[in-house]
């Protein structure tokens, strides 16, 4: 709900309601970033923390949950004062914005991280993959309902009507997230033995453990090339292919509905035993065609080429980030006591690369479309579809270097895996714990 408010509804609200300048608008709303980086720092925190009701996750969800509740319930007034303009206005409204907007990025990373971490907690290795595929799914899901809603809510768009809505929207956050919160950690009595080591010795550690740098290079290239070309999706289909508002507006619910197919298959499999690491080489290598057949939809003019194209970007990036966010939970298996360090060091590559591959790839195709349509770049790349093409073309060079990142981790878990006694081609007997059901969740 609140990136749906961050990414999505608030951005339309300051520049079209409010008048306010696109560059500052998307210095706040990438302002929640900057709380990006420090996940590592939070879920090993949380790896390490006893309160004195004996609990380690529940206090950083807690408190991620007031600084986004606290961020949001501030942020619609600021956003006000900003629009009014005068230098009062522009200045309690730029330092109250820039706050709220931290207070939000930082609440949302923190709740995350030790959201992911419990969960990690609580599941078994056999239901890892279902845990992973429904946590996926429903972000997807309120995402998108999110989205509608808000829109729908902000049709007659009044400034009291985006006090209401935020605010119920914080509320709400608080609401959901105390009854997730309800009696689902297990209380720890506090010991000697938990006292919580420096963070620079625990990372240096966790680096040094099963080619841990290794696996957040494989991270960081695969989300950059799977999203730096979010910003430029739908102006690609507008500006090159022609389409409408409307078709271009479908473009997400298609990338969604890849998403979504994948995250069921991905559950499926990671059942059946399929290693997550396998999972998310497989989803770089869906992405190969994926965005070739959306570079090829502009010379030869089919927009169905795009629409497909997007449909499999939508389910490699899904199936990528449920392997790797599956292989994060197995690291941080490993050793007990470092299932935050593991998931928070995930979640923090994941959330910077994403947003920093996100604004360079409109940055670039900004530069290059320039160029190109002055005839700078030669007369073959005079049009509009160049610094698109350009930023299509970088991503399928980093999915080749998520491949050859990510190819000594696959040998490596296959080497490590236990062989199977059966032999080849016989009946196996099923696996209760296979089947991707919200009754077999852990509760």
């Amino acid at each position: 709900m609140a990136t749906a408010l961050l990414v999505g509804t608030l951005n339309r609200v300051m520049i079209v309601e409010l008048g306010m300048s696109a560059g500052l608008v998307a210095l706040m709303v990438a302002l929640p970033l900057v709380a990006a980086p420090f996940r590592a720092f939070i879920g090993f925190r949380s790896d390490h923390h006893r309160s004195a009701l004996g609990w380690k996750r529940v206090p950083y969800l807690w408190l991620g949950s007031l600084m986004l509740f606290g961020g949001l319930a501030i942020m619609p007034f600021a956003l006000l004062l900003l629009g009014e303009g005068g230098l009062k206005g522009q200045t309690f409204g730029a330092v109250g914005g820039a706050l709220a907007f931290l207070l939000v990025g930082a609440g949302m990373q923190m709740t995350q991280t030790a959201g992911l971490a419990l969960a990690t907690d609580l599941a078994p290795p056999a239901q890892g993959p279902r845990v992973v595929a429904l946590l996926h799914t429903m972000l997807l899901l309120g995402l998108i309902a999110s989205g509608l809603v808000f829109s729908l809510l902000l049709a007659d768009f009044t400034p009291v009507r985006l006090i209401q809505v935020v605010q119920g929207a914080a509320a709400l956050a608080l609401l959901l997230n105390l009854v997730a919160l309800w009696k689902q950690e297990p209380r720890r009595p506090r010991s000697r033995e938990d006292a919580a080591p420096a963070f620079r010795t625990g990372w240096r550690e966790f680096l040094a453990r099963g080619r841990a740098r290794r696996f957040l290079w494989v991270v960081g290239l695969g989300t950059a090339a799977f999203n730096m070309q979010d910003i430029i999706l739908e102006p690609y289909g507008g500006e090159v292919l022609g389409l409408s508002v409307s078709q271009t507006s479908l473009l997400t619910a298609l990338m969604a509905l890849g998403a979504l197919a994948a995250f069921g298959l991905s559950a499926r499999l990671l059942g059946r035993g399929v290693n997550p690491l396998s999972l998310a080489a497989w989803g770089a290598v869906l992405g190969l065609p994926a965005f070739a057949l959306v570079i090829l939809a502009a010379p030869l003019g089919a927009p169905g080429l795009f629409r497909l194209g997007t449909v499999l970007i939508g389910a490699g990036g899904g199936f990528f980030a449920v392997g790797t966010l599956s292989a994060a939970m197995d690291l941080g298996r490993a050793n007990l006591r470092e299932t935050g360090l593991a998931l928070g060091a995930w979640g923090a590559v994941q959330a910077t690369v994403a947003g920093a591959s996100i604004a360079f790839g409109g940055v670039l195709r900004d530069l290059l479309s320039g160029l190109a349509l002055q005839g700078h770049l030669g007369v073959a790349l005079n049009e509009a579809s160049a610094g698109y093409g350009a930023i299509y073309h970088l991503e399928l060079l980093l999915l080749f270097a998520t491949l050859v990142a990510i190819g000594p981790l696959v040998r490596a878990a296959r080497i490590a895996a236990p062989a199977d006694p059966s032999p080849p081609g016989a009946d196996r007997a099923p696996d209760p714990q296979a089947g991707f059901g919200l009754a077999r969740l852990p509760g």
